[in-house]
This record gives C-alpha cells, sequence and structure tokens, in this order.
C-alpha cells in the first residue's frame, strides 16, 4: 500500500500545475486546534479523488514560495495577536471556521468571525460545527450564527456543515489516523465525506487574482501532501 503522506519536496514538485487550484484557509477561534479537523478533511478529499496539499502555518520552517498549483491547498491558518490572518492564508478562496457546540466556543467563535471581518473586509465567510449531538443540534447553531452576522455585520455566515460528536474521533487519534481511513463507517467518518463533498461544489471566487505572490506573503508552515486514492496515514 502506498503511503498517504509523501515528503515536503515531493509535495511541492506535484504543485507546479499550469492552473490554480482551490485554496481553503481553516481557522480555529480562540486556540481551538483544528489539526485533526483538517487531517480528517483532508483524507476525507482524498477519498473524493482530489490531491490535497496541507500547510500549517503554526510551524514555521523554510519558506516554500508556492506560486500556483492544479492542487487543493488546506491551510491550517494561524491567526496573528489582532486576530488577523497571515497576508498569504487571506488570500485563500474559501475561509473556514470551525467552533464546538459549546456555548463558550460560539461565543468566542462570533468575536472572532467579527475580528475577521473587520480585519479584512470579508463580504463571507464558511462555518461548521464540530461536537454536535445532532444534525438539528448543529444547524440550530449555524442558523442563529447567519442570522447574528448578517444582522449585526452584514456579514454572509455559509454553513459549511458539521461533524458529530463520536468516540471514534478519539480512537482514531490514539492509533495516529483519521478517522475517515480508520474507522468508514462511523458517523464522524460520513460526516467528513459529506463536508469533504459539499467543499468541491463550493463556487471559485471570481474577482480573486491569483497570480505570483511576493516572496514576503510566501506560506511559511510545515506542508505535508495527500494523493488520492491513498488510505494510510503515517
Amino acid at each position: 500500500m502506498r503511503k498517504a503522506v509523501t515528503d515536503q519536496a515531493d509535495g511541492l514538485r506535484r504543485l507546479m500545475a499550469a492552473t490554480p487550484g482551490k485554496r481553503v484557509a481553516v481557522v480555529g477561534c480562540e486556540g481551538l486546534g483544528v489539526a485533526g479537523f483538517t487531517r480528517n478533511l483532508a483524507a476525507a478529499l482524498v477519498q473524493e479523488g482530489k490531491d490535497v496539499l496541507l500547510i500549517d502555518e503554526r510551524d514555521a520552517v523554510q519558506p516554500a514560495g508556492i506560486q500556483g498549483d492544479g492542487r487543493l491547498l488546506l491551510v491550517h491558518a494561524e491567526l496573528d495577536p489582532h486576530g488577523a490572518l497571515s497576508p498569504w492564508a487571506a488570500r485563500s478562496d474559501h475561509i473556514l471556521v470551525v467552533l464546538q457546540a459549546r456555548a463558550a466556543s460560539i461565543k468566542a467563535s462570533y468575536a472572532c468571525i467579527k475580528g475577521l471581518h473587520h480585519a479584512h473586509a470579508l463580504q463571507r465567510l464558511r462555518v461548521l460545527v464540530e461536537g454536535a449531538a445532532d444534525a438539528a443540534e448543529a444547524q440550530r447553531i449555524l442558523a442563529n450564527l447567519a442570522e447574528a452576522g448578517w444582522r449585526y455585520l452584514s456579514l454572509a455566515l455559509e454553513p459549511a456543515g458539521w461533524v458529530r460528536a463520536d468516540p471514534h474521533l478519539a480512537r482514531a487519534q490514539r492509533l495516529n489516523a483519521t478517522v475517515v481511513d480508520a474507522f468508514g463507517s462511523s458517523p464522524a467518518a460520513q460526516d467528513y465525506r459529506q463536508v469533504a463533498s459539499g467543499l468541491l461544489q463550493w463556487p471559485q471566487p471570481r474577482t480573486l487574482e491569483r497570480g505570483r505572490l511576493p516572496a514576503a506573503e510566501a506560506p511559511t508552515g510545515r506542508q505535508v501532501a495527500f494523493a488520492p486514492c491513498m488510505h494510510a496515514l503515517n
């Protein structure tokens, strides 16, 4: 079986395609870690037949200088002390805020969304709920956020889906694997595949300029490439 994670040099070589790919910045507000979420989402996208490159902005390494690609870039975005995205992450096609189905997380995430809106003059954001008891709870949270965002910020908060609370997530983490690969029939794995399928339907913003990035805006995070039709993680 081929490995799902390839070395950084190979991942960068595979990025040199002529056409631009979709870039999604994933944000966890108020210290919410989204590393597990991005790994699981990447694995679900791989099962959809996509090449995915994960970029983790938390880990500073040598600048990669990615100019353009035909792959899907999934960025674990790191906010600065003022709650803003890096210049590179801010130029993503889509910004996805992940929050937990808890009152404290919802409140903190709304404040974070407000900061992102003001820092980058955003007109829309995608929002996803993790740890929901069921679909009804997640839909209620997303609907309330969307109403508040539009009423008070004139900001479109578009639902990106949800991931239900599932003990298989912790079991997969102990195995150093994704729940999508290790427990493919679990509720969480099903939710991740649903999120991935929906993400692939998100329209590409028409106004975004996807030319070459200045060197100062090159991503400096750890990079892990996911290739299609591979189902094991290191």
